[in-house]
Protein backbone atom coordinates (compact mmCIF):
# COMPACT_ATOMS: atom_id res chain seq x y z
CA UNK A 1 0.00 0.00 0.00
CA UNK A 2 2.85 2.39 0.90
CA UNK A 3 4.63 1.82 -2.43
CA UNK A 4 1.36 2.18 -4.32
CA UNK A 5 0.59 5.53 -2.68
CA UNK A 6 4.12 6.81 -3.29
CA UNK A 7 3.99 5.73 -6.91
CA UNK A 8 0.74 7.66 -7.30
CA UNK A 9 2.18 10.73 -5.59
CA UNK A 10 5.36 10.66 -7.65
CA UNK A 11 3.24 10.52 -10.79
CA UNK A 12 1.13 13.44 -9.51
CA UNK A 13 4.27 15.45 -8.75
CA UNK A 14 5.54 14.99 -12.30
CA UNK A 15 2.16 15.94 -13.75
CA UNK A 16 2.03 19.06 -11.57
CA UNK A 17 5.52 19.99 -12.74
CA UNK A 18 4.53 19.52 -16.37
CA UNK A 19 1.42 21.60 -15.67
CA UNK A 20 3.64 24.42 -14.44
CA UNK A 21 5.08 24.71 -17.95
CA UNK A 22 1.70 25.38 -19.57
CA UNK A 23 1.59 29.05 -18.55
CA UNK A 24 5.13 29.76 -19.69
CA UNK A 25 5.01 28.24 -23.14
CA UNK A 26 7.09 30.82 -25.07
CA UNK A 27 4.93 30.70 -28.18
CA UNK A 28 1.72 31.31 -26.24
CA UNK A 29 3.36 33.93 -24.01
CA UNK A 30 4.23 36.05 -27.06
CA UNK A 31 0.83 35.51 -28.66
CA UNK A 32 -0.86 36.68 -25.44
CA UNK A 33 1.19 39.85 -25.32
CA UNK A 34 1.51 40.91 -28.97
CA UNK A 35 -1.48 41.62 -31.20
CA UNK A 36 -1.47 42.70 -34.84
CA UNK A 37 -4.58 44.04 -36.60
CA UNK A 38 -3.78 45.24 -40.10
CA UNK A 39 -1.00 47.78 -39.59
CA UNK A 40 -1.73 48.38 -35.91
CA UNK A 41 0.58 46.74 -33.38
CA UNK A 42 -0.62 46.49 -29.78
CA UNK A 43 1.56 45.34 -26.89
CA UNK A 44 0.17 44.33 -23.51
CA UNK A 45 -2.07 41.77 -21.86
CA UNK A 46 -5.78 41.65 -22.66
CA UNK A 47 -6.78 43.97 -19.83
CA UNK A 48 -4.32 46.70 -20.76
CA UNK A 49 -2.41 48.32 -23.61
CA UNK A 50 1.20 49.24 -22.88
CA UNK A 51 2.29 50.39 -26.34
CA UNK A 52 0.51 50.91 -29.65
CA UNK A 53 2.42 51.47 -32.89
CA UNK A 54 1.52 52.19 -36.52
CA UNK A 55 3.53 49.71 -38.60
CA UNK A 56 3.31 51.88 -41.72
CA UNK A 57 5.86 54.22 -40.12
CA UNK A 58 8.59 51.61 -40.49
CA UNK A 59 10.43 50.57 -43.63
CA UNK A 60 11.72 47.29 -42.18
CA UNK A 61 10.65 44.97 -39.38
CA UNK A 62 13.24 42.49 -38.12
CA UNK A 63 13.74 39.85 -35.42
CA UNK A 64 16.89 39.23 -33.38
CA UNK A 65 17.54 37.50 -30.09
CA UNK A 66 18.95 34.62 -28.16
CA UNK A 67 18.09 32.05 -25.50
CA UNK A 68 16.73 28.58 -24.93
CA UNK A 69 13.13 29.68 -25.60
CA UNK A 70 13.80 32.11 -28.44
CA UNK A 71 12.86 29.80 -31.35
CA UNK A 72 9.19 29.36 -30.32
CA UNK A 73 9.06 33.08 -29.54
CA UNK A 74 10.23 33.74 -33.11
CA UNK A 75 7.63 31.27 -34.40
CA UNK A 76 4.92 33.30 -32.68
CA UNK A 77 6.21 36.55 -34.17
CA UNK A 78 6.33 35.03 -37.65
CA UNK A 79 2.72 33.89 -37.28
CA UNK A 80 1.71 37.35 -36.08
CA UNK A 81 3.67 39.45 -38.56
CA UNK A 82 3.85 37.19 -41.61
CA UNK A 83 5.54 38.74 -44.62
CA UNK A 84 5.95 42.05 -42.81
CA UNK A 85 9.18 40.58 -41.39
CA UNK A 86 12.20 41.65 -43.42
CA UNK A 87 14.77 39.48 -41.67
CA UNK A 88 15.26 37.35 -38.56
CA UNK A 89 18.38 36.02 -36.84
CA UNK A 90 18.52 34.26 -33.46
CA UNK A 91 20.97 32.21 -31.39
CA UNK A 92 19.59 29.14 -29.59
CA UNK A 93 20.99 26.18 -27.68
CA UNK A 94 21.77 23.09 -29.74
CA UNK A 95 18.53 21.18 -30.28
CA UNK A 96 16.22 24.00 -29.12
CA UNK A 97 14.94 24.75 -32.61
CA UNK A 98 11.70 25.26 -34.56
CA UNK A 99 10.72 25.27 -38.21
CA UNK A 100 10.89 28.97 -39.10
CA UNK A 101 10.18 30.62 -42.44
CA UNK A 102 11.88 34.01 -42.20
CA UNK A 103 14.24 33.66 -39.25
CA UNK A 104 17.69 32.13 -39.40
CA UNK A 105 18.54 29.94 -36.42
CA UNK A 106 22.13 29.74 -35.25
CA UNK A 107 22.68 26.87 -32.82
CA UNK A 108 25.32 27.36 -30.14
CA UNK A 109 26.47 25.92 -26.84
CA UNK A 110 25.23 26.52 -23.30
CA UNK A 111 26.18 27.00 -20.48
CA UNK A 112 29.70 27.57 -21.83
CA UNK A 113 29.69 29.82 -24.92
CA UNK A 114 31.27 28.51 -28.13
CA UNK A 115 32.46 29.84 -31.49
CA UNK A 116 29.02 29.39 -33.05
CA UNK A 117 27.58 31.70 -30.42
CA UNK A 118 30.31 34.27 -31.02
CA UNK A 119 29.84 34.19 -34.79
CA UNK A 120 26.05 34.43 -34.52
CA UNK A 121 26.28 37.33 -32.07
CA UNK A 122 28.73 39.17 -34.30
CA UNK A 123 26.31 38.85 -37.21
CA UNK A 124 23.43 40.12 -35.07
CA UNK A 125 25.48 43.11 -33.88
CA UNK A 126 26.58 43.89 -37.45
CA UNK A 127 22.94 43.80 -38.55
CA UNK A 128 21.81 46.04 -35.67
CA UNK A 129 24.50 48.61 -36.43
CA UNK A 130 23.03 49.04 -39.91
CA UNK A 131 19.55 49.79 -38.55
CA UNK A 132 18.12 53.25 -39.16
CA UNK A 133 15.42 55.58 -37.91
CA UNK A 134 12.68 53.70 -39.77
CA UNK A 135 13.63 50.21 -38.59
CA UNK A 136 11.47 48.34 -36.09
CA UNK A 137 13.36 45.57 -34.32
CA UNK A 138 11.84 42.86 -32.17
CA UNK A 139 14.30 41.41 -29.70
CA UNK A 140 13.38 37.97 -28.33
CA UNK A 141 15.31 37.15 -25.17
CA UNK A 142 15.07 34.19 -22.80
CA UNK A 143 17.10 32.28 -20.25
CA UNK A 144 20.44 31.10 -21.56
CA UNK A 145 20.87 34.28 -23.55
CA UNK A 146 23.99 35.27 -21.65
CA UNK A 147 25.90 32.24 -22.91
CA UNK A 148 24.22 32.19 -26.31
CA UNK A 149 24.92 35.85 -27.14
CA UNK A 150 28.66 36.09 -26.39
CA UNK A 151 30.85 38.76 -27.95
CA UNK A 152 34.14 39.11 -26.07
CA UNK A 153 35.15 42.72 -25.48
CA UNK A 154 38.48 44.24 -26.46
CA UNK A 155 41.30 41.72 -26.70
CA UNK A 156 39.47 39.11 -24.59
CA UNK A 157 39.22 35.70 -26.27
CA UNK A 158 36.40 33.18 -26.10
CA UNK A 159 38.62 30.74 -24.22
CA UNK A 160 39.32 33.40 -21.59
CA UNK A 161 35.60 34.07 -21.19
CA UNK A 162 35.04 30.33 -20.82
CA UNK A 163 37.81 30.14 -18.22
CA UNK A 164 36.18 32.86 -16.15
CA UNK A 165 32.74 31.25 -16.53
CA UNK A 166 34.13 28.01 -15.09
CA UNK A 167 35.22 29.65 -11.84
CA UNK A 168 33.50 27.91 -8.91
CA UNK A 169 32.80 30.55 -6.29
CA UNK A 170 29.06 30.45 -5.47
CA UNK A 171 28.31 33.90 -6.95
CA UNK A 172 24.67 34.81 -7.61
CA UNK A 173 23.31 35.14 -11.13
CA UNK A 174 23.17 38.94 -10.66
CA UNK A 175 26.87 38.96 -9.84
CA UNK A 176 27.80 36.57 -12.64
CA UNK A 177 25.90 38.67 -15.16
CA UNK A 178 27.49 41.90 -13.92
CA UNK A 179 30.84 40.33 -14.79
CA UNK A 180 29.56 39.09 -18.14
CA UNK A 181 28.29 42.54 -19.11
CA UNK A 182 31.70 44.09 -18.64
CA UNK A 183 33.72 41.55 -20.60
CA UNK A 184 31.32 41.55 -23.55
CA UNK A 185 30.18 43.91 -26.32
CA UNK A 186 26.68 42.37 -26.50
CA UNK A 187 25.33 42.67 -22.95
CA UNK A 188 24.33 45.35 -20.47
CA UNK A 189 22.43 47.53 -22.96
CA UNK A 190 25.11 47.37 -25.61
CA UNK A 191 22.80 45.83 -28.23
CA UNK A 192 20.49 48.81 -27.70
CA UNK A 193 23.49 51.04 -28.35
CA UNK A 194 24.19 49.13 -31.56
CA UNK A 195 20.54 49.31 -32.73
CA UNK A 196 20.03 53.02 -32.08
CA UNK A 197 18.29 55.02 -33.65
CA UNK A 198 15.90 52.17 -34.52
CA UNK A 199 12.79 51.45 -32.45
CA UNK A 200 13.26 48.25 -30.46
CA UNK A 201 10.64 46.10 -28.73
CA UNK A 202 12.39 43.72 -26.36
CA UNK A 203 10.26 40.73 -25.29
CA UNK A 204 11.73 38.68 -22.46
CA UNK A 205 10.97 35.36 -20.83
CA UNK A 206 12.39 35.79 -17.33
CA UNK A 207 14.70 33.24 -15.72
CA UNK A 208 15.79 35.66 -13.01
CA UNK A 209 14.65 35.91 -9.39
CA UNK A 210 12.56 39.07 -9.05
CA UNK A 211 12.35 39.45 -12.86
CA UNK A 212 15.05 42.12 -13.01
CA UNK A 213 15.19 43.07 -16.67
CA UNK A 214 18.84 44.10 -16.55
CA UNK A 215 19.81 40.63 -15.33
CA UNK A 216 17.77 38.51 -17.80
CA UNK A 217 20.33 37.25 -20.34
CA UNK A 218 22.59 40.03 -19.00
CA UNK A 219 20.19 42.66 -20.40
CA UNK A 220 21.38 43.21 -23.98
CA UNK A 221 18.73 45.91 -24.56
CA UNK A 222 18.29 47.08 -20.96
CA UNK A 223 20.16 49.89 -19.15
CA UNK A 224 22.91 48.46 -16.97
CA UNK A 225 22.95 49.26 -13.26
CA UNK A 226 26.37 47.69 -12.64
CA UNK A 227 29.81 49.16 -13.25
CA UNK A 228 33.39 48.08 -13.81
CA UNK A 229 34.09 48.94 -10.17
CA UNK A 230 31.24 46.63 -9.11
CA UNK A 231 32.91 43.78 -10.98
CA UNK A 232 36.14 44.29 -9.05
CA UNK A 233 34.06 44.26 -5.86
CA UNK A 234 32.63 40.88 -6.84
CA UNK A 235 36.13 39.51 -7.46
CA UNK A 236 37.23 40.71 -4.02
CA UNK A 237 34.11 39.32 -2.34
CA UNK A 238 34.83 35.80 -3.62
CA UNK A 239 38.62 36.17 -3.44
CA UNK A 240 38.99 35.56 -7.18
CA UNK A 241 42.58 36.20 -8.16
CA UNK A 242 43.28 33.79 -11.03
CA UNK A 243 41.81 36.10 -13.68
CA UNK A 244 42.97 35.85 -17.33
CA UNK A 245 45.33 38.72 -18.22
CA UNK A 246 43.22 40.19 -21.04
CA UNK A 247 40.14 40.27 -18.79
CA UNK A 248 42.16 41.84 -15.96
CA UNK A 249 43.48 44.54 -18.29
CA UNK A 250 40.06 45.27 -19.83
CA UNK A 251 38.33 45.60 -16.44
CA UNK A 252 41.16 47.77 -15.13
CA UNK A 253 40.82 50.10 -18.11
CA UNK A 254 37.08 50.28 -17.49
CA UNK A 255 37.43 51.03 -13.79
CA UNK A 256 39.93 53.79 -14.61
CA UNK A 257 37.62 55.33 -17.21
CA UNK A 258 39.85 54.61 -20.18
CA UNK A 259 37.04 52.74 -22.01
CA UNK A 260 33.30 53.55 -21.98
CA UNK A 261 30.96 52.17 -19.34
CA UNK A 262 27.98 50.03 -20.31
CA UNK A 263 24.93 52.21 -21.21
CA UNK A 264 22.96 53.65 -18.28
CA UNK A 265 19.27 54.55 -17.98
CA UNK A 266 19.69 58.28 -18.66
CA UNK A 267 21.24 57.75 -22.09
CA UNK A 268 19.09 58.81 -25.10
CA UNK A 269 19.59 55.47 -26.86
CA UNK A 270 16.86 54.01 -24.61
CA UNK A 271 14.18 56.55 -25.59
CA UNK A 272 12.94 54.23 -28.35
CA UNK A 273 13.50 50.91 -26.55
CA UNK A 274 10.47 49.19 -25.01
CA UNK A 275 11.25 46.37 -22.57
CA UNK A 276 8.60 43.82 -21.55
CA UNK A 277 8.50 40.54 -19.63
CA UNK A 278 6.02 38.15 -21.27
CA UNK A 279 6.60 35.09 -19.04
CA UNK A 280 8.02 34.48 -15.56
CA UNK A 281 8.42 31.99 -12.73
CA UNK A 282 5.34 33.12 -10.79
CA UNK A 283 3.15 32.24 -13.79
CA UNK A 284 4.60 28.73 -13.73
CA UNK A 285 3.91 28.41 -10.00
CA UNK A 286 0.33 29.57 -10.43
CA UNK A 287 -0.15 27.00 -13.20
CA UNK A 288 1.30 24.30 -10.94
CA UNK A 289 -1.14 25.35 -8.22
CA UNK A 290 -4.11 24.84 -10.53
CA UNK A 291 -2.85 21.39 -11.55
CA UNK A 292 -2.27 20.35 -7.92
CA UNK A 293 -5.81 21.40 -7.02
CA UNK A 294 -7.11 19.10 -9.74
CA UNK A 295 -5.49 16.23 -7.84
CA UNK A 296 -7.26 17.32 -4.64
CA UNK A 297 -4.34 19.04 -2.89
CA UNK A 298 -4.60 22.08 -0.68
CA UNK A 299 -1.96 24.38 -2.13
CA UNK A 300 0.36 27.14 -0.97
CA UNK A 301 2.82 29.09 -3.08
CA UNK A 302 5.73 29.99 -0.82
CA UNK A 303 7.61 32.32 -3.15
CA UNK A 304 8.92 32.68 -6.68
CA UNK A 305 12.04 34.40 -5.35
CA UNK A 306 13.81 31.65 -3.41
CA UNK A 307 17.58 31.98 -3.54
CA UNK A 308 20.51 30.74 -1.46
CA UNK A 309 22.71 27.69 -1.11
CA UNK A 310 20.87 24.70 -2.57
CA UNK A 311 21.50 22.34 0.34
CA UNK A 312 20.19 24.85 2.87
CA UNK A 313 17.08 25.64 0.84
CA UNK A 314 16.44 21.90 0.49
CA UNK A 315 16.52 21.40 4.26
CA UNK A 316 14.00 24.23 4.71
CA UNK A 317 11.61 22.47 2.33
CA UNK A 318 12.07 19.09 4.05
CA UNK A 319 11.41 20.84 7.38
CA UNK A 320 8.12 22.14 5.99
CA UNK A 321 7.23 18.57 4.98
CA UNK A 322 7.93 17.39 8.54
CA UNK A 323 5.83 20.23 9.96
CA UNK A 324 2.86 19.34 7.77
CA UNK A 325 3.09 15.69 8.81
CA UNK A 326 3.34 16.55 12.52
CA UNK A 327 1.06 19.59 12.95
CA UNK A 328 -0.79 20.19 9.70
CA UNK A 329 0.85 23.59 9.31
CA UNK A 330 1.05 25.77 7.26
CA UNK A 331 -1.63 23.74 5.46
CA UNK A 332 -3.02 20.33 6.29
CA UNK A 333 -2.81 17.21 4.09
CA UNK A 334 -3.37 16.55 1.31
CA UNK A 335 -0.94 19.43 0.88
CA UNK A 336 1.14 20.78 -1.96
CA UNK A 337 3.77 23.41 -1.16
CA UNK A 338 5.14 25.18 -4.26
CA UNK A 339 8.19 27.37 -4.60
CA UNK A 340 10.29 28.82 -7.38
CA UNK A 341 13.40 30.84 -8.00
CA UNK A 342 16.96 29.68 -8.46
CA UNK A 343 19.40 28.39 -5.87
CA UNK A 344 23.19 28.22 -5.99
CA UNK A 345 25.49 25.22 -5.71
CA UNK A 346 28.95 25.69 -4.28
CA UNK A 347 30.93 22.91 -5.95
CA UNK A 348 33.39 20.92 -3.84
CA UNK A 349 33.42 17.62 -5.72
CA UNK A 350 33.89 16.43 -9.28
CA UNK A 351 30.58 14.62 -9.77
CA UNK A 352 27.73 15.27 -12.19
CA UNK A 353 24.48 17.03 -11.43
CA UNK A 354 22.64 20.33 -11.20
CA UNK A 355 21.02 22.45 -8.52
CA UNK A 356 17.68 20.63 -8.72
CA UNK A 357 19.21 17.17 -8.38
CA UNK A 358 21.41 18.44 -5.55
CA UNK A 359 18.31 19.90 -3.88
CA UNK A 360 16.56 16.54 -3.91
CA UNK A 361 19.60 14.60 -2.71
CA UNK A 362 20.04 17.08 0.15
CA UNK A 363 16.36 16.79 1.11
CA UNK A 364 16.14 13.00 0.93
CA UNK A 365 17.91 12.14 4.26
CA UNK A 366 15.46 14.38 6.16
CA UNK A 367 12.54 12.33 4.81
CA UNK A 368 13.79 8.95 6.05
CA UNK A 369 11.85 9.05 9.33
CA UNK A 370 8.64 10.36 7.77
CA UNK A 371 5.68 8.16 6.84
CA UNK A 372 5.55 7.01 3.21
CA UNK A 373 3.19 9.76 2.09
CA UNK A 374 5.70 12.52 1.31
CA UNK A 375 7.25 13.35 -2.06
CA UNK A 376 9.59 16.21 -3.01
CA UNK A 377 10.33 17.26 -6.60
CA UNK A 378 12.67 19.91 -7.93
CA UNK A 379 13.00 20.61 -11.64
CA UNK A 380 14.38 23.17 -14.06
CA UNK A 381 11.68 24.47 -16.38
CA UNK A 382 14.05 24.23 -19.35
CA UNK A 383 14.34 20.45 -18.96
CA UNK A 384 18.12 20.61 -18.40
CA UNK A 385 19.51 20.70 -14.87
CA UNK A 386 23.12 21.82 -15.06
CA UNK A 387 25.16 19.94 -17.70
CA UNK A 388 22.78 16.94 -17.65
CA UNK A 389 19.87 15.57 -19.67
CA UNK A 390 17.59 15.54 -16.60
CA UNK A 391 15.34 18.38 -15.45
CA UNK A 392 15.84 17.41 -11.80
CA UNK A 393 14.71 14.59 -9.53
CA UNK A 394 11.86 13.24 -7.38
CA UNK A 395 12.45 11.78 -3.90
CA UNK A 396 10.47 10.18 -1.08
CA UNK A 397 11.16 8.59 2.36
CA UNK A 398 12.59 5.43 0.72
CA UNK A 399 15.14 7.23 -1.52
CA UNK A 400 18.11 6.88 0.84
CA UNK A 401 17.29 3.21 1.42
CA UNK A 402 17.08 2.55 -2.31
CA UNK A 403 20.59 3.91 -2.63
CA UNK A 404 21.91 1.80 0.23
CA UNK A 405 20.39 -1.32 -1.29
CA UNK A 406 22.61 -0.56 -4.32
CA UNK A 407 25.70 0.10 -2.22
CA UNK A 408 25.44 3.91 -2.36
CA UNK A 409 25.42 6.41 0.50
CA UNK A 410 23.48 9.59 -0.30
CA UNK A 411 25.79 11.72 1.86
CA UNK A 412 28.87 10.61 -0.07
CA UNK A 413 27.31 11.39 -3.44
CA UNK A 414 26.10 14.75 -2.10
CA UNK A 415 29.56 15.73 -0.86
CA UNK A 416 30.93 14.92 -4.33
CA UNK A 417 28.16 16.92 -6.08
CA UNK A 418 27.25 13.68 -7.86
CA UNK A 419 23.47 13.61 -7.54
CA UNK A 420 22.96 12.60 -11.17
CA UNK A 421 24.72 9.25 -10.83
CA UNK A 422 22.90 8.51 -7.56
CA UNK A 423 19.46 9.17 -9.05
CA UNK A 424 20.37 7.50 -12.31
CA UNK A 425 20.80 4.24 -10.40
CA UNK A 426 17.74 4.69 -8.15
CA UNK A 427 15.65 5.65 -11.20
CA UNK A 428 14.52 8.94 -9.67
CA UNK A 429 15.68 11.44 -12.28
CA UNK A 430 13.03 13.80 -13.66
CA UNK A 431 13.32 13.43 -17.43
CA UNK A 432 11.32 15.81 -19.64
CA UNK A 433 13.63 16.49 -22.58
CA UNK A 434 14.08 20.08 -23.82
CA UNK A 435 10.95 22.10 -23.01
CA UNK A 436 11.82 25.16 -25.15
CA UNK A 437 11.10 27.42 -22.17
CA UNK A 438 13.17 28.65 -19.24
CA UNK A 439 11.78 30.46 -16.18
CA UNK A 440 14.06 29.07 -13.48
CA UNK A 441 12.97 26.20 -11.21
CA UNK A 442 9.81 24.72 -9.74
CA UNK A 443 9.89 22.82 -6.44
CA UNK A 444 7.06 20.76 -4.97
CA UNK A 445 6.47 19.27 -1.52
CA UNK A 446 3.54 16.82 -1.53
CA UNK A 447 2.08 15.33 1.66
CA UNK A 448 -0.93 13.00 1.66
Amino acid sequence: MDEKLLKQMRSEAEEIFKGSLDAVDPYLAVKRFVRVEGNRLTLGLEDRVDVELDLTKYDRISLVGGGKATAPMAKAMENLMGEKIYKGMINVKYGFTQELAQTEIIEADHPLPDNNGVEGTKRILDFLQKAGEKDLIFSLISGGGSALLPQPAGKITLSEKQELTRLKCGASIDEINAVRKHISFSKGGQMARAASPATTINLMLSDVVGDRMDVIASGPFVPDTSTYKDVWGIFRKYDLKDIPRAIHDHLTAGAEGRIPETPKADEPIFEKVFNFIVGSNILALESAKKKAEQFGYETLILSSMVEGETKEVARVHSAIAREIVKTGRPISPPACIISGGETTVTIHGDGLGGRNQEFCLAAAPDLVELPPRVVILSGGTDGNDGPTDAAGAVVDPFTVRRGRDMGMEAAEFLSNNDAYHFFEKTDELLMTGPTNTNVMDVRLVLVR
